[in-house]
């Protein structure tokens, strides 16, 4: 019998420092990529993407987690660096968001989960995600915030740190955080997969959600903890 770690891990002041320096994190780094001078033969501009995207993902997953009340256990900073959270991730909101995903834990891999779609096809099935969870709205304010930046930074840096690397993260949490976890037929009580142990890229893939199993049957755990269950489920052989 597994003893399930979500009262522990709530109580945790961590998540707040951690919630809170990807906040910074990405922050910091999004002010000094908007003044940057690109040059496209220098191979960390492409880096400076693929970090920027990871650390977008790690806003929506400062969300996630603040939606199942682990970022802090304080209510309102929980919800409070939740809404932030969500708000930089390209204006997503954090209360439209919040039902949305309990759903998806009520009603995983049916008709009434919104993360899924039953044709099994990932173009298909990300459209079907993409338009769960982006509004009119959304699109308004990221049109109406571009062009009011680029009259003081330049068009190529929004483009290529600001807008690019938001896009890129939205496939990466649906292919890693909803696909692979959810397509095909899964016997078990969540109706979830889970990679194969490896800690280094479970973190860089996103965050740990590739151990989704384990979330789902311990949604009290904060990703940064996610691999402690999956050492707990695998040395148990339970996935």
């Amino acid at each position: 019998m597994i003893q399930h770690s979500s009262h522990i891990d709530s109580l945790d002041p961590k998540g707040v420092i951690i919630g809170l320096t990807i906040i910074l994190l990405w922050s910091v780094s999004l002010l000094f990529l908007l003044s940057w001078d690109i040059d496209w033969t220098n191979p960390l501009v492409y880096l400076a993407v693929l970090v920027q995207m990871h650390l977008y993902t790690g806003l929506f997953i400062t969300a996630h987690d603040a939606m199942h009340g682990i970022v802090s256990q304080n209510k309102k900073v929980n919800h409070f660096i939740g809404w932030i959270a969500a708000l930089l991730f390209s204006y997503n909101f954090y209360w439209k968001l919040f039902p949305k995903h309990h759903e998806h834990h009520r009603f995983v891999a049916t008709d009434k989960d919104p993360d899924y779609h039953s044709s099994g096809n990932f173009l298909i099935w990300y459209f079907s995600f993409i338009k769960q969870y982006v509004s009119v709205w959304q699109i308004l304010l990221m049109a109406i915030t571009f062009n009011i930046l680029k009259l003081f930074l330049p068009t190529e840096n929004l483009i290529i740190f600001w807008m690019i690397p938001a896009v890129l993260s939205t496939i990466q949490l649906f292919y890693f955080g909803t696909y692979l976890p959810h397509r095909g037929e899964s016997t078990n009580k969540h109706h979830s997969g889970s990679q194969s142990k490896n800690h280094f890229w479970a973190f860089v893939s996103c965050y740990f959600f590739g151990y989704h199993y384990e979330h789902h049957d311990s949604p009290g755990t904060p990703w940064w903890r996610l691999w402690k269950v999956k050492e707990i489920y695998q040395n148990q052989k339970l996935v």
